[in-house]
């Protein structure tokens, strides 16, 4: 009796056993499928790119002027402010001009003594002709008067000259701005000796509107870049090429310059050649001196396509590739060719066709073949939300189908 009640039990327990699980499949149902990853994508599209080089800058005055004297002597007086805007011919120093004033008072009075012997000398020229046609003196004689009246002659044309350089000399002990603008410090003081042929300047004057900006640029790079502008793959507008400025603080000139020249021969040391750029300055804002990053801008690059570089990876060779969202919304990754930077952006040169849909955002887990939600990506905006897991679900399955 014992055995059947035990007999019983079991079966009851295994019948409820094997009901409980059929009840569990029938109530449940198999996992759902997870949704497609979303992705951004950018669709690729030719465009015209301005293409533009940083280069680094050293800011230069558009004219510089070192005052030295021309004269000898003792300085008296300076005449200007230190770091004034003076002008052209602006008196800043005068050396003491007593040695000159004699010496032109000097040479006045050898242009009058010579002016003197000239009515003499013509006078008896005059005399001994008439003597020498009646033969009363000799030929000679007379030939030697004639001679000493055009030396006469001769003598006041030299101390005319002596008198015009003493004068240059006396107006010299006054010094005088050679250029406009900004004049610097004076390292000479009142009472100072100095000489015409001193080495170290008195003062620098320097023209600060406009400036120059030197650029150093690889001479491979302006190489390129001239090939480039001569196939047609870049254009200028006609005109000389553009240039910005960004500051020591990092803040941006706004004032545009433009390239002046490139220099004809290329630094054998470096490899590279100096360009030079002109930027107005009315605010005297730009120094000689100071270091600047120039913005070249090269030229215009039509039909080039553009992907940004969040979205551009590399392979173990470290060549470039990118995701690309194809048919049917699979993953695929494409090798692609680039050129160079623009911003942001990589300038795709092969491997992309106009239209190919680029993913930058949310590839970090994808594989080759999967299949994703992509949505159009834009810099600095939010996703747009996802489906609901039931549109999510259909849509996997049409595309699936």
């Amino acid at each position: 009796m014992g055995y059947r009640s035990s007999a019983a039990l079991a079966a009851t327990l295994v019948l409820a056993a094997c009901g409980g699980g059929d009840g569990g499949n029938a109530q449940g149902s198999a996992p759902a499928a997870p949704p497609p990853a979303r992705v951004g994508v950018v669709t690729v599209q030719p465009q015209a790119v301005t293409l533009t080089t940083e280069l680094p800058g050293r800011l230069s005055a558009f004219e510089t002027s070192e005052v030295r004297p021309q004269v000898n002597g003792i300085v008296l007086q300076r005449l200007f402010t230190e770091g004034d805007q003076v002008g052209k011919g602006q008196a800043l120093y005068r050396i003491d001009p007593a040695p000159y004033q004699a010496a032109v008072a000097n040479a006045r009075a050898g242009v009058a003594r010579a002016r003197a012997s000239i009515s003499s000398s013509a006078n008896l020229a005059r005399r001994y002709g008439e003597l020498s046609r009646i033969n009363a003196i000799s030929r000679q004689e007379a030939e030697n008067a004639q001679t000493g009246a055009a030396q006469a002659q001769a003598d006041v044309a030299a101390q005319g000259a002596a008198l015009r350089t003493a004068q240059i000399d006396l107006a010299r002990t006054t010094i005088r701005a050679p250029i406009a603008g900004r004049i610097g410090r004076s390292v000479t003081t009142s009472g100072a000796l100095v000489t015409a042929a001193q080495a170290d300047p008195l003062t620098t004057i320097q023209r600060l509107d406009p400036v120059y900006v030197d650029i150093s640029q690889s001479s491979a790079e302006l190489l390129r870049l001239r090939q480039q502008i001569l196939a047609g793959q870049l254009s200028r507008g006609g005109g000389a090429a553009r240039v910005r400025l960004r500051l020591e603080d990092g803040s941006v000139y706004p004032i545009e310059g433009r390239l002046q020249f490139a220099d004809v021969t290329v630094d054998p040391a470096t490899g590279a050649q100096v360009i030079r750029a002109l930027f107005p300055n009315p605010n005297r804002l730009l120094l000689p001196g100071m270091y600047v990053r120039a913005e070249l801008v090269e030229g215009t690059q039509g039909n080039a396509l553009l992907v940004p570089q969040r979205g551009v990876s590399r392979d173990e060779k470290g060549n470039p590739t990118v995701m690309v969202v194809g048919a049917g919304n699979k993953v695929e990754v494409r090798p692609v060719q680039t050129s160079r930077t623009s911003g942001a952006n990589w300038i795709v040169t092969g491997g992309l066709r106009p239209g190919d849909r680029v993913i930058v955002e949310g590839a970090m887990l994808l594989r080759p073949g999967a299949v994703v939600n992509p949505y159009p990506f834009r810099e600095g905006a939010a996703p747009p939300a996802a489906p609901a897991q039931g549109q999510a679900r259909g849509q996997a399955q049409g595309q699936a189908k």
